[in-house]
Order: structure tokens, then C-alpha cells, then sequence
């Protein structure tokens, strides 16, 4: 009776030990833990980084990276009908490869048309705020709505496509000429360096004053942080 008791015993104890390996060979990471844990892709590691092309940690020995044509497919073109009456063919055109098969092509419609809605207010209140919401990014897709929809603004999204959105630019990015700001504020402050990272010319804001800048032929790079958007003067633009 004894020896039986001791046998179960041992088996318990046997189970629990191979219960706790396992469960810290799961909690080991992408990297030393063995087993389908390991090879599994978990919600952290399964993609790049958004807004980055940074590849997570541990992903390099995981295999290719997750292909970016993971948009939900969109409805075809001889099927994009309304409930009711027709879409004309620049309304047509306008959806083209925009509507996810399940959403109304009306209500894509829609979206687009209140981008010129907003386009038209704008440039009655102040033109320039126009163009320099279009380089903000405050209005989006302003290009194609623009192209199919409201074409009386193409030559407000042409100057607009000259102009500079806060943040970094480098390169070919770079449009030597003046530029000007949009909407002074209290907190604007830019630099435009050169090769090697001189700095050529920098300034700020100086409380809310209109300001110019101009980007030499020599730059390089162009950081502007807290002024909206910044648009060409003179012919540059």
C-alpha cells in the first residue's frame, strides 16, 4: 500500500514538473523559446511597426515580412451603382478602386464631395488657408476629388503640391527658392541645413509674425516644426 501511494506520488510530482517547463519555455521570447510558441507570430511581432519600416525585434530569423496588400478588396467598376438613379462617369471615375467590397459606393461619394464642399469654403474665406490646408494635411485626398470632381480647384492643389507640410525634408524632396509661412503662430521654428549638417539659415516665428525663409541651392535638409505649412513666393511656386 505503501509503494502504490508512492508511485502516485511520483507521478504528480513528475506532471508538475513537466507542466512548469513548459510553461517557462513559452514565456522564453521569440528568440530562445523552443517549441510552436516560438515559431508562432504573436500581436506584437506579427507586422512592421505603423507609420515605420522598422522590422520588430526577433523578426529576422522569422521568415519574410508580412506583405503591406493587405487592404480589403475593392468592388469593380461595372458594379459601382447606387440604390437608387446613376453615378455620372466622373462620380465613376472618382470610385475606381475605392470602395471596399461591402460599403456603399454612395457614402465614398460623399466623402469626396464634402472634401470640395470644404475646398469652396475655404478659398471664399482666405485662399492661401485653401492651399495651405492641402499642404498641412488637414485636407485629405484633395487630389483626387479635386481631379474628378470639383476641377475648379486643380490650380489650388498644383501650388499646393509646391508647398511644405511641418516636419523633415530632405533631398529630393527640396525646392530651392522663398517660401513663405501660411499662418504665423507663437511657436514656429525652422532651419534649412547643407551638406555635412551646416546649418545654412534658421529662425523662428517671432511672436505670430509673418515669416520668409528661402531654401539655397546647397541645402540639404529642411525641419520646420510648429509653423502649419509653408508656401513658394514669387515664381518658385
Amino acid at each position: 500500500m505503501r509503494n502504490a501511494f508512492l508511485a502516485g506520488a511520483a507521478v504528480v510530482l513528475a506532471t508538475a514538473a513537466l507542466a512548469a517547463c513548459g510553461s517557462s519555455s513559452g514565456d522564453g521570447g521569440g528568440e530562445g523559446g523552443g517549441g510552436k510558441a516560438a515559431g508562432a507570430p504573436s500581436a506584437a511581432s506579427s507586422g512592421p511597426v505603423a507609420g515605420t519600416d522598422a522590422v520588430p525585434s526577433g523578426a529576422a530569423s522569422a521568415g519574410p515580412r508580412p506583405s503591406r496588400s493587405s487592404e480589403p478588396p475593392k468592388i469593380p467598376t461595372d458594379r459601382l451603382t447606387p440604390a437608387t438613379g446613376t453615378f455620372t462617369k466622373k462620380q465613376k471615375e472618382y470610385l475606381t478602386d475605392r470602395v471596399p467590397v461591402g460599403m456603399d459606393p454612395a457614402a465614398v461619394l460623399q466623402t469626396g464631395q464634402e472634401t470640395c464642399d470644404r475646398l469652396d469654403y475655404l478659398v471664399k474665406v482666405d485662399r492661401e488657408t485653401a492651399v495651405g490646408a492641402v499642404v498641412a494635411g488637414e485636407i485629405t485626398g484633395a487630389g483626387p476629388a479635386v481631379a474628378h470632381l470639383c476641377p475648379r480647384h486643380k490650380d489650388l492643389v498644383e501650388r499646393a503640391s509646391h508647398g511644405y507640410a511641418d516636419g523633415v525634408h530632405r533631398g529630393g524632396g527640396l525646392r530651392p527658392g522663398r517660401y513663405r509661412d501660411v499662418s504665423p503662430t507663437s511657436n514656429c521654428t525652422w532651419e534649412v541645413t547643407g551638406p555635412g549638417g551646416k546649418v545654412l539659415a534658421s529662425g523662428t516665428s517671432n511672436g505670430g509674425k509673418r515669416t520668409t525663409l528661402t531654401i539655397p541651392d546647397a541645402a540639404t535638409a529642411f525641419t520646420s516644426t510648429g509653423c502649419y505649412a509653408w508656401l513658394p513666393e514669387g515664381g518658385n511656386g
